[in-house]
C-alpha cells in the first residue's frame, strides 16, 4: 500500500520522473503554457515589474527570481522585455531560478548563454531556503498544480493497492482541510504551508505572482487527469493503465487558490490580488503593449504576435481557466 500524494511525487519527481528530464512544451510536448503561447506573457509581467519599482514598493536593486522554470523561456522574456522598455534597469535587477534537478539547471544556462552571452548573470539555487534577499520579485506558472497531493473520498484517503486507487485509509490532517474547504471528495494539496513560510525566510520583502488554473472555492468532484501528447485522462478511467502512463506524462490536478491564499496568510503573507489571467494580463498593460507593436513594428510582426497573445486571455483558451494571485511580505 501506497499513499497516493507518495505515488504522485515519485511520477513527477523521483529519478525517471516526468520533470526531472527536460520535456518540449508546446505543440511538440503534452500540453500548452502562456509561456508557450506568447512571448507577451512574460513581457506584461516585465511591465508590471517596472510598475512596482516606479511605485516604490520594490527598489531597483530587487532579485527577480522564477520558481519551477523548465527551461527559463518566462524569466528570459522577462529580462528582454525590461530591456526593450527601461534598459537601465539591467545594470541594478538581479535574476535567479529556484530549480531542484540539475539537468534543468543546466538547460537554463545553456539557453541564457544563447539568449544573453555575459551580459546577463544567472543565480540558481534548489530551493528557496537557499536564499537570502532583501528584496525579491519572485513569479511561477504553474507550479501549485504538480505538489503532491492526497485524493479524498468520504472521510478516507486513497492508496495504491495493486496498481488500483482505493479508499481505506484515514488522515487526520487531510480530514481536517476536506472539512474547511467543503468537500467530500476530491484533492487536498500538500506542501503549500511549507512553501509559504520557505518564501517568507527567503527575502525580507517581496512581492510573488504566480499563474495556475483552478477556482478560489474548491471544486466538488475529482479534477486530477493526465496529459499525454495534448490528450487528456481521467486518473479513474478504467480503460488507462497507470503503469504505462507513470513517469512519461504528466499529472496535475485545479488549484484551489482559497487553500493557497490560507496558507499564505498562516504564514503571514496577505494575499493582495486575485483575478483571471485575462483580467490580470488586461490590467498589467498587455495590450499596451501591443499597440507598441503596432507603432514600431511590421504590420505582418503586429499581426502574428497579437494572434499569438489572444490565446494568453481568450476564454477558451488561457484567459479564464487560469488565475493570477499575488501576495506581498
Amino acid at each position: 500500500m501506497m499513499k497516493f500524494s507518495d505515488y504522485m511525487h515519485d511520477w513527477l519527481y523521483a529519478e525517471q520522473g516526468y520533470y526531472t528530464h527536460y520535456k518540449e512544451i508546446g505543440k511538440k510536448g503534452d500540453f500548452y503554457t502562456s509561456v508557450s503561447a506568447s512571448k507577451f506573457f512574460g513581457g506584461t509581467i516585465a511591465k508590471h515589474i517596472i510598475a512596482v519599482i516606479d511605485e516604490g514598493f520594490l527598489p531597483k536593486e530587487t532579485t527577480i527570481c522564477e520558481i519551477g522554470a523548465h527551461k527559463g523561456y518566462l524569466l528570459a522574456d522577462i529580462i528582454q522585455f525590461i530591456y526593450t522598455l527601461r534598459p537601465e534597469l539591467l545594470q541594478t535587477l538581479s535574476f535567479a531560478i529556484v530549480e531542484r534537478f540539475d539537468v534543468l539547471q543546466e538547460e537554463q544556462r545553456r539557453y541564457f548563454a544563447e539568449s544573453f552571452g555575459d551580459a546577463v548573470t544567472l543565480k540558481q539555487v534548489k530551493s528557496l531556503s537557499e536564499l537570502h534577499l532583501k528584496s525579491a520579485f519572485f513569479v511561477a506558472n504553474e507550479i501549485f498544480d504538480a505538489f503532491s497531493c492526497e485524493l479524498f473520498y468520504k472521510g478516507k484517503i486513497g492508496t495504491l493497492h495493486e496498481g488500483k486507487i482505493v479508499f481505506e485509509e484515514e488522515d487526520a490532517w487531510v480530514s481536517e482541510k476536506a472539512e474547511k474547504y467543503h468537500k467530500d471528495r476530491g484533492e487536498i494539496a500538500l506542501g503549500y504551508e511549507e512553501f509559504a513560510l520557505e518564501m517568507k525566510e527567503a527575502a525580507e520583502k517581496f512581492e510573488f505572482m504566480t499563474f495556475d488554473y483552478g477556482e478560489m472555492q474548491a471544486r466538488t468532484d475529482f479534477s486530477i487527469r493526465v496529459y499525454k501528447e495534448h490528450e487528456v485522462f481521467a486518473l479513474f478511467d478504467e480503460t488507462i493503465k497507470l503503469d504505462e502512463l507513470f513517469g512519461s506524462s504528466d499529472i496535475t490536478y485545479d488549484v484551489t487558490f482559497e487553500h493557497l491564499k490560507d496558507a499564505y496568510a498562516e504564514a503571514g503573507i496577505e494575499m493582495s490580488a486575485y483575478k483571471t489571467q485575462a483580467l490580470a494580463l488586461v490590467d498589467m498593460g498587455l495590450l499596451e503593449l501591443l499597440e507598441m507593436v503596432k507603432d514600431h513594428g511590421t504590420e505582418a510582426l503586429y499581426t502574428h504576435e497579437l494572434e499569438r497573445a489572444k490565446q494568453l486571455i481568450m476564454p477558451s483558451f488561457l484567459g479564464e481557466r487560469f488565475k493570477m494571485m499575488r501576495f506581498r511580505k
